[in-house]
């Protein structure tokens, strides 16, 4: 019987834009401000750097590093509170976990870094619904990519493999490992159904409502 349902947070529960704004648009802003470029110039930068470290890499997550690493004169919370109002829940998110939280324990699992998810739950109105909060990359000090990371928190929930129901956005870190262990688990995509589910393999949700039918 399944116990646990874990959830991704950015592009699965709340809208991606926030972290967007302060990752792709206010850390070129202020690195455009800084070395005297044009924004497209300062983001073709930041990107290239970001590039090269890529999102199976701690580093990738830690605001703090490349604030550093571009030397740029702002701190992470007056990033993080700038771009606050582009804090959304998606469509039906508040309503599906209003209903899930009777039959099951509900649990965010994600990469983004605390400071993140902690801001980002309690903006969108869903931080009541949840009985733990894990970051990963904060907390375990590991991305999703790694198995052990799936282990880990069954470990901490006191549940199995087989107990718990994972959901997310990312094909790979989101359900191709936690599927690898025997979880249940849910790839939510915008792509077309027969796409998606790539003959079968992936089950994926259009939404966040389909899920409830799925359960």
């Amino acid at each position: 019987m399944k116990k646990v349902v874990s959830f991704d947070l950015d592009g699965t529960l709340v809208d991606a834009k926030y972290g967007d704004m302060v990752w792709n648009h206010g850390i070129p802003e202020e690195y455009s401000k800084k070395y005297g470029m044009s924004l497209d110039e300062a983001r073709t930068a930041v990107m290239d750097q970001y590039s090269s470290v890529g999102d199976a890499d701690l580093l990738w997550y830690e605001i703090g590093y490349w604030l550093q690493r571009f030397d740029l004169p702002v701190t992470a919370d007056e990033l993080l509170d700038r771009y606050e109002g582009f804090i959304k829940p998606l469509a039906g998110a508040a309503e599906v976990l209003k209903v899930l939280k009777d039959r099951y324990v509900l649990v965010i699992a994600s990469n983004a870094a605390r400071m993140f998810v902690e801001k980002e739950l309690v903006c969108a109105g869903l931080a009541r619904y949840f009985s733990r909060v894990v970051s990963a990359t904060s907390d375990y000090k590991m991305v999703k990519k790694e198995p052990d990371f799936f282990k880990k928190l069954c470990s901490v929930l006191g549940v199995t493999e087989k107990e718990i129901i994972h959901v997310g956005d990312h094909r790979i870190f989101d359900f191709e490992v936690p599927s690898g262990l025997g979880i249940e688990a849910y790839h939510v995509t915008d792509k077309p159904p027969e796409q998606a589910r790539d003959g079968g393999n992936v089950k994926a949700i259009g939404n966040l409502t389909e899920l409830l039918e799925m359960l």
